[in-house]
C-alpha cells in the first residue's frame, strides 16, 4: 500500500429515531427513518465506492440504520459494532478512526451528531464544489453522510487532511 493509495471515511448519520421512554440509546427507528435508511443506503450503493469495513454505534437507532441501508449494497462489508461511537467527542472519534487497518481502503461509520457532522467538517481542509457550502447550511440532518478522501496511513487522519467530495441528505 503506498502513501498516495486514496482511502475514503463515509460518515452516516443514523436516520430519525423515536423519541420515546426508552433510554437514549435504545430509541428505535421513527417511520420516517426505516424511509430514510434504505434511500441512503441506496445512494451510497450507487455511488460506486466498494465499502471494506463498517464501524456502527451500538446504540438502537444506528443498528436499524445500518440494517436497512446495508440491504442495498451488492456486498455487505464487515461490519464491527462499535460502544465508543455513541456520545464520542470529535477527539475521540478521530482516535478511533485512526485505529482502522491499513488494509481498509474506505470506512463507513454510522453514528450520531454533533460527532458525524463534526468530523466531517474537521477532516475536511478542503472541498469539491459547494459540499461544504451546503453542509454547513444544511447542517447534517437524519440520514445524512458525508464522504472525506484523504492518502495515506489512517493513523495519520487528523484535522484539515481530507477533501470533502460528497454530502447528501435524504433531500437531495
Amino acid at each position: 500500500m503506498s502513501a498516495d493509495t486514496p482511502r475514503r471515511i463515509v460518515l452516516l448519520r443514523h436516520a430519525k429515531a423515536e423519541w420515546s421512554q426508552e433510554s437514549d440509546h435504545e430509541r428505535p427507528l421513527a417511520e420516517r427513518g426505516r424511509k430514510e435508511a434504505p434511500a441512503a443506503g441506496l445512494r451510497l450503493a450507487d455511488s460506486g465506492t466498494v465499502i471494506d469495513l463498517a464501524l456502527c454505534s451500538t446504540a438502537t437507532r444506528t443498528r436499524e440504520t445500518w440494517k436497512l441501508a446495508v440491504h442495498e449494497f451488492a456486498h455487505r462489508p464487515r461490519t464491527v459494532y462499535e460502544e465508543r461511537l455513541y456520545e464520542a467527542s470529535l477527539g475521540e472519534l478521530i482516535a478511533l478512526f485512526g485505529e482502522t487497518p491499513d488494509d481498509v481502503d474506505n470506512l463507513l461509520v454510522i453514528g450520531h451528531n454533533p460527532g458525524m457532522h463534526g468530523a466531517a467538517d474537521a477532516l475536511s481542509g478542503s472541498a469539491e464544489g459547494d459540499t461544504l457550502a451546503r453542509m454547513t447550511r444544511d447542517g447534517f440532518p437524519t440520514a445524512a453522510y458525508a464522504v472525506v478522501e484523504f492518502t495515506g496511513p489512517w493513523k495519520d487522519l487528523e484535522h484539515g487532511v481530507g477533501r470533502l467530495v460528497e454530502y447528501w441528505t435524504p433531500n437531495d
